[in-house]
């Protein structure tokens, strides 16, 4: 269904592929892996022909469904490619659901009878028929992206890219989506190729992995061809630290591997979690956050505490994004809410920054000049900080992005880390992330949760809302689950997280009884290993990173008073 032919691909004077030759077959799913800004987007967008308006350039041959779609127009490829990216707002022409389903069936020419059912089919799978009248401006980035992606399918492509379909999803709705792809290929015979950074969710599904580790080579091969890249998810490292001859394809494989041996993985019970959190900086008493006439945040009751990383979790939809703009003063609200015992709705842009910062999902509304650079002096302006402070954090979070980059011409993940930057260079003593994983590969990942458990250590109260459970394992202290706008747990990490079927870290279901969250919880013990080896070999992550950041200043300088 796909042949690539001696491509070559280019942006600038950047190779990002060079010579690849590869096939994918009828039906299969291809799960693209790499580091952050590698790339991966640029193929994705060469696949479907989408390569109008930037300056990639690429040459030999991508042919699908028999077509070269780098030598043919349009209109004679768009039966064949469905593609979705990073932000699915972006894709959208009409105002509500159905009518968005419908629109490009209409453009078609198909038949009322036939776009009837096929909208019906669309929403039935991706689980969005309560959608359906809704407004395409209410919907959670979630949502958005289940709408955006049943905007392609609808058209029933041969083969369906994918930019990080399932990164704004919650665990239940992204086991739907993925579970969706797994029909359609496998029974429907539907070729998919798929970009993600939270490889965990798709490596059971996919058929084929292409990995691109930034130096314009190009690995294609099962899911070993992960094993020993920075990129590998949880069951790929814990294969390793267990010495497991295959990677299992999904935690069944992983917890049956792990009973029929379990002396290859030594079990340490994790340590009695420190007492953590200073003085309450947010408190929110009977809050309530309206829509319109609906309630998004109903008679909600929250304590944060200075030095504590609270994650926010909960379905899509449940009310964390309102929350978060709520505490951030960007909402009107019912009820007493205050930071540093102040409202920051009442407070000036730049006296409220100096108590709370936000780095929302739309990271794209907070850039504003022509350039890295220019944006990393601004960050270091605004926040009253040593001239370098942003640049310096954003090294640490995804280096060497050019410093005369347009922001605009970043990848989702970059431009991410570049709000996180400028908004930790603020100093304030309340941080709120939303979605900050969107993006980031799995080292940019834990070089986030470094700099926020620093952050912490600093003193400030940090909040992050995410559906990414492995991060959650990692960083979180105390996690607070919301269902229609109410708090329905509250409790340490280990607790909440191990608690739930649907938000349980793959480690935690693979090894039990013991609450184990993360790789770096395990430590391998091979037959005859001495201890030092076995020291060398042990992941420090997860709650040794906890450990770390705690115990002082670390690398991003803002532990101790680093930053103002």
């Amino acid at each position: 269904m796909i042949r690539l032919e001696d491509l070559s691909v280019a942006i600038g004077d950047r190779t990002l592929l060079e010579g690849v030759t590869a096939d994918v077959a009828e039906g299969d799913v291809v799960l693209l892996a790499g580091p952050t800004g590698v790339g991966k987007t640029t193929l994705l967008r060469t696949l479907a022909g989408l390569r109008d308006g930037t300056d990639a350039r690429a040459s030999g041959a991508v042919r699908v469904g028999g077509r070269d779609v780098l030598h043919v127009p349009a209109r004679d490829r768009a039966d064949v490619t469905g593609y979705v990216g990073q932000d699915p707002l972006a894709s959208f022409v009409t105002a509500h659901v159905e009518t968005e389903l419908a629109f490009g069936l209409e453009q078609q020419g198909v038949a009322p009878a036939t776009m009837r059912r096929r909208v019906e089919d669309t929403l039935d799978l991706l689980g969005i028929a309560a959608l359906r009248d809704r407004r395409l401006d209410t919907l959670s980035l979630g949502q958005a992206q289940r709408v955006a992606l049943g905007a392609v399918l609808v058209s029933e492509p041969s083969v369906l890219l994918l930019d990080e379909p399932t990164s704004a999803l919650d665990p239940v709705a992204a086991d739907d989506v993925v579970g969706a792809l797994r029909r359609l290929a496998h029974d429907v015979g539907l070729t998919v190729v798929v970009a993600e950074h939270r490889l965990e969710r798709l490596l059971g599904v996919a058929d084929c992995v292409w990995h691109l580790p930034g130096d314009g080579t190009f690995t294609a091969g099962g899911r070993e061809v992960l094993r020993g890249t920075p990129q590998a998810p949880p069951l790929v490292r814990l294969a390793d630290v267990a010495g497991w001859a295959e990677v299992p394809r999904d935690v069944r494989e992983a917890r049956a591997a792990y009973l029929a041996e379990p002396e290859r993985i030594e079990l340490r019970a994790p340590a009695p979690a420190a007492a953590v959190g200073g003085p309450v900086a947010v408190r929110a008493r009977r809050v309530e956050v309206r829509w319109g006439s609906a309630a998004v945040v109903r008679g909600l009751d929250l304590e944060l505490r200075a030095g504590e990383v609270t994650v926010l979790m909960g379905r899509n939809g449940a009310g964390k994004s309102t929350l978060l703009r709520a505490l951030a003063g960007a909402l009107p609200h019912r009820g007493r809410l205050e930071v540093d015992g102040v409202d920051p709705a009442r407070l000036g842009a730049a006296e409220a920054r100096r108590h709370v910062v936000l780095v929302p999902q739309e990271v794209g509304a907070l850039l504003f000049t022509d350039s890295v650079a220019a944006e990393c002096a601004s960050g270091d302006c605004d926040a009253g900080a040593p001239a370098g402070t942003t640049r310096e954090l954003l090294d640490a979070l995804v280096p060497g992005i050019p410093a005369d980059a347009h922001p605009r011409d970043l990848s989702e993940g970059e431009r991410l880390a570049l709000v996180v930057a400028i908004q930790l260079a603020a100093g304030a003593g309340v941080v709120l992330l939303d979605e900050p994983t969107r993006g980031l590969d799995t080292p940019a990942r834990h070089a986030l949760v470094a700099a926020l458990r620093e952050r912490a250590a600093a003193g400030a109260a940090v909040v992050l809302a995410t559906h990414d459970v492995e991060t959650a394992a990692e960083a979180a202290d105390r996690v607070v689950v919301l269902a229609d706008g109410e708090v329905i747990a509250d409790g340490p990490a280990c607790e909440v997280l191990t608690g739930s079927m649907a938000g349980a870290p793959q480690v935690a279901r693979v090894v039990r009884p013991l609450p184990a969250l993360t790789v770096g919880e395990l430590r391998r013990a091979g037959a005859g290993e001495s201890a030092e080896a076995r020291d060398g070999a042990e992941v420090r992550d997860g709650a040794e990173a906890r450990d770390g950041a705690a115990a002082g200043e670390g690398a991003f300088g803002l532990a101790g008073g680093g930053l103002p």
